[in-house]
């Protein structure tokens, strides 16, 4: 199978050639670029396609690359086949879906893959991580003692313990961040989902019945739900009111699921204390490259990054090695049991 990575960067490149060297006939040619209606031209002769998640895979793409007779690492189940009987696939290196048009791709007969669960610990950890650094501001301490200023002033944090923090989803990162600050910083967490875990409880983690009775506690909030039609924005003007003045918004999920022009007025009004960001709702032209010598044309996004209580990185919480690699093997089975049996545990359905 020849397969066609889009969105590479060095990291992909190493662990996917090493994922496949052990294996046979899957073929893969590194492409630089994300995939978009521009760039899908460079999936033609190749049968499937992998992807992350800033490239577009809309329905206006998915229709080029059908067109070009493409393979998808992202699954849909039980769709009938193309007429011209060869099986089109796209392998997506992340767990999250929310880029492709899941709708289109069945219609086309397309089979989509996925990797539910590669960082549940990494991204726990860098959100952990996110609260301390904009609660003690690290950042600011170390940009200040490399320039040979070693005052306090304006360094003021917070002790954690006792704190009351407010989970939005108890998946797997849910869970380990709660237990991290529940076990971990003597912290209160409370949390909100639809879909209760029974392991909240041994993670230190209790529910309470409605979203807004837990803003309303809370000191911190942090956010672990995906990017769905329900759960879009639901960090605006009304929720955001909810929360105690001063309170630390930390978001390592889904730049979507938080309104931007909301948190600026909510920033502008003095009603949040600080925010740490690893996503960004149009973030997909600026991360993941280089754009330091480029002009942001995004004002919203620019005007976020100018506040002073705003610590913002660009998209990394799953970036460890052994999430890497556990994407690359995932991504090469999820393509090798596709082209063996036409399906995988990692189809996504519809």
């Amino acid at each position: 199978m020849k397969v066609a990575v889009f969105g590479t960067r060095k990291y992909d490149l190493d662990s996917l050639s090493a994922a496949v060297n052990a294996t046979t006939g899957i073929e893969l040619k590194f492409i630089d670029p994300s995939l978009d209606m521009t760039t899908s031209l460079l999936a033609e002769g190749y049968e499937a396609i992998s992807i992350f998640v800033n490239d577009t895979c809309n329905d206006d793409v998915l229709q080029e690359l059908h067109k070009r007779g493409v393979v998808c690492s992202a699954a849909i189940t039980e769709l009938p086949l193309p007429a011209d009987d060869t099986q089109k696939y796209i392998a997506l290196r992340c767990a999250g879906y929310n880029n492709v048009d899941l709708s289109a791709a069945a219609k086309l007969g397309i089979k989509v893959t996925r990797v539910p669960s590669y960082a549940p610990e990494a991204v726990a950890e860098f959100a952990v991580g996110m609260i301390m650094t904009v609660v003690r501001k690290y950042h600011k301490s170390f940009l200040r003692v490399r320039e040979g200023n070693f005052l306090l002033d304006g360094l003021m944090g917070f002790s954690l313990a006792g704190k009351t923090v407010g989970l939005i989803g108890t998946g797997k990162i849910g869970l380990i961040t709660g237990r991290i600050l529940a076990k971990g910083f003597c912290c209160n967490v409370l949390a909100h989902d639809p879909y209760p875990s029974p392991e909240a409880a041994d993670n230190g983690i209790k529910y309470v019945d409605t979203l807004e009775e837990m803003l309303r506690q809370c000191d911190i909030v942090s956010l672990h739900c995906p990017l769905t039609a329900q759960t879009r924005y639901i960090i605006n003007d009304d929720t955001l009111a909810m929360m105690k003045p001063g309170v630390v918004l930390i978001n390592t999920s889904r730049g979507g699921l938080i309104d931007s022009y909301s948190l600026i007025r909510a920033l502008k009004s003095g009603h949040i204390g600080a925010v740490g960001l690893d996503v960004y709702e149009r973030e997909a032209e600026y991360f993941f490259a280089d754009s330091s010598a480029k002009i942001i044309h995004d004002d919203v996004f620019a005007r976020l990054l100018s506040f002073y209580n705003v610590f913002m990185t660009g998209h990394q919480a799953y970036l460890t090695q052994e999430a890497i690699r556990r994407i690359a093997d995932t991504t090469i089975q999820n393509l090798k049991d596709l082209e063996a049996t036409g399906t995988s545990p990692n189809l996504i359905s519809i």
